[in-house]
């Protein structure tokens, strides 16, 4: 990331405070660093590249600030969350307020949605997330029901997050030049999800299977799905017990619609 512009709008998007403890998940060269620990109470920064640590451990200095070398997506971010809730409290001992937990991160496009799902799936102590990723991964999060970019991914993120597109990132923003326009998501957790799920490992491998094919019909999709699924029901008896039209395509229903077709073929 080279655009001063760009840099800038990122940093008045976080509008980090004393109270924040930011974790930028790939910091790279250090452009949203600096003034993230200048900002912030404490800046965690995850990277695995050895060169760009060294650099980083050269350039940026702080009480405020802890550079971990770790994998984002094998990392143990419960002992990382807690590690770095501790050194936020020494540092500002004279703060009554609980430190809110937040992701900054530049996610190269073929691991954004496995640590997307790692970071939402495996910990809901984060207050919110503010991610550049290709402008298509972000139109995928953020799309409703009926429109062409609605599938997996965004039945995913909605569960968890209220996603909101900030503004794009053109190619010339970074060097060298992608092919691709990138885009920054803000997510924010929500404190409950606006579903009522029993068992969520359940209810989002049936969300992968009504996307399996997009072409096809629910029905189709959950009859491919059932010798590998555990239901309780038929799929087309738990598409006419619930109301839901056996005809139409996962794109075209919403969560809700969801939690009606998982109760109906998950009842026990």
């Amino acid at each position: 990331m080279q655009d001063e512009h760009i840099i800038q709008q990122i940093i008045r998007s976080v509008s980090a405070k004393d109270t924040d403890v930011i974790f930028e998940v790939g910091p790279g060269t250090g452009a949203l660093t600096r003034l993230l620990v200048k900002q912030s109470g404490l800046v965690v920064a995850v990277e695995l590249d050895r060169r760009l640590i060294e650099r980083l451990q050269a350039q940026i200095t702080g009480d405020n600030f802890t550079l971990v070398e770790a994998d984002a997506l094998r990392v143990d971010w419960d002992a990382l969350l807690d590690s770095a809730v501790e050194r936020w409290r020494t540092l500002h001992s004279d703060i009554t307020d609980e430190p809110r937990l937040r992701i900054v991160a530049n996610l190269p496009y073929y691991i954004s949605t496995p640590i997307i799902e790692r970071l939402l799936a495996g910990n809901h102590r984060f207050f919110d997330m503010i991610l550049m990723l290709q402008e298509e991964v972000v139109d995928r999060i953020v799309s409703q029901p009926g429109s062409k970019e609605y599938g997996y991914l965004s039945v995913f993120v909605q569960y968890f997050c209220e996603a909101d597109k900030l503004f794009t990132v053109p190619p010339i923003a970074f060097s060298p030049v992608p092919k691709v326009d990138s885009a920054i998501v803000k997510l924010t957790l929500r404190k409950e999800p606006v579903i009522d799920i029993k068992d969520r490992g359940e209810f989002f491998a049936l969300i992968r299977a009504a996307f399996a094919q997009r072409r096809k019909t629910i029905l189709n999709n959950l009859k491919a799905a059932a010798a590998i699924s555990d239901f309780d029901e038929l799929p087309d008896k738990a598409l006419q017990n619930c109301g839901l039209d056996a005809m139409r395509r996962a794109e075209t229903f919403s969560l809700k619609d969801f939690a009606v077709l998982y109760h109906s073929l998950f009842y026990k």
